[in-house]
């Protein structure tokens, strides 16, 4: 069978356009609030739109959930996405070229910068227990990991990167109010800029839920890694980035 370009959403039955979206809208919970959430249900191409759930979640505010079709189409050809441009190896594998290759332990620093204090994504890919059984790089023997943890200015994290010989930063950033986490991330990419000259910075590299991995370039990093991360995808990235790619320096 030849390969889809072009795609409905699939609700009830193949190709209906059926689609579920939820939102909360700035009012009390009451008919009138109901009408206005199917208004803008419609506005956004849900026509017809079904309430299927509506809750208050706070003095003046309602939780909704829309059910309905859409007649926009998705052209798979069009679909423009980073695609992982690494192979993903084991710790061993990792570890093995790390101290052949390096021969002196990869040297890594973690943090959650400004106000984030949301350390579940940083802790995830650093901390020993890993997430979802999978170990994190503190587990590498190879890696020597510095955990900073949360809300750490971007002055102490540059400084501890140079105390450290960081061959990578790694900061977490789930706060997202007003684009926080990107502000966050310039101010980072240019402290270290300005700190350290173009041979000798460490690796940038950010995580979160709300970023665009299509935008490392724009905000000064190195890399983006979105939601769903695992520890042995940024160790994987690490080895290809610092020692395949030969940014890193023996000690």
């Amino acid at each position: 069978m030849s390969e889809q370009k072009i795609v409905r959403p699939y609700g009830d039955t193949t190709g209906d356009g059926m689609v579920q979206v939820s939102f909360t809208l700035p009012v009390p919970h009451d008919k009138r609030a109901e009408g206005a959430a199917v208004q803008l249900a419609n506005k956004m191409g849900v026509d017809p739109a079904l309430l299927v759930h509506a809750k208050p979640i706070g003095d003046g505010f309602t939780f909704f959930v829309v059910y309905g079709r859409v007649n926009h189409l998705v052209d798979l050809s069009a679909v423009r996405v980073v695609e992982r441009d690494f192979p993903l190896l084991g710790a061993k594998e990792v570890n093995a070229v790390v101290k052949r290759r390096l021969r002196r332990k990869l040297s890594v620093v973690g943090a959650c910068i400004g106000t984030d204090a949301h350390t579940v994504g940083i802790d995830a890919i650093l901390n020993v227990k890993g997430i979802a059984g999978e170990k994190g790089l503190e587990y590498y023997r190879e890696l020597s990991v510095t955990n900073l943890g949360a809300q750490v200015s971007v002055p102490e994290l540059v400084e501890a990167a140079r105390v450290a010989r960081a061959d990578a930063v790694l900061v977490s950033q789930v706060v997202t109010q007003r684009d926080a986490h990107l502000h966050n991330t310039r101010e980072m990419s240019a402290a270290f800029r300005e700190a350290m000259p173009a041979g000798r910075r460490p690796l940038l590299i950010v995580g979160g839920p709300r970023f665009d991995e299509s935008q490392a370039a724009e905000l000064g990093v190195d890399r983006i890694f979105g939601r769903g991360t695992t520890p042995g995808e940024v160790a994987s990235y690490l080895v290809h980035a610092l020692i395949t790619g030969r940014k890193a320096t023996v000690a």
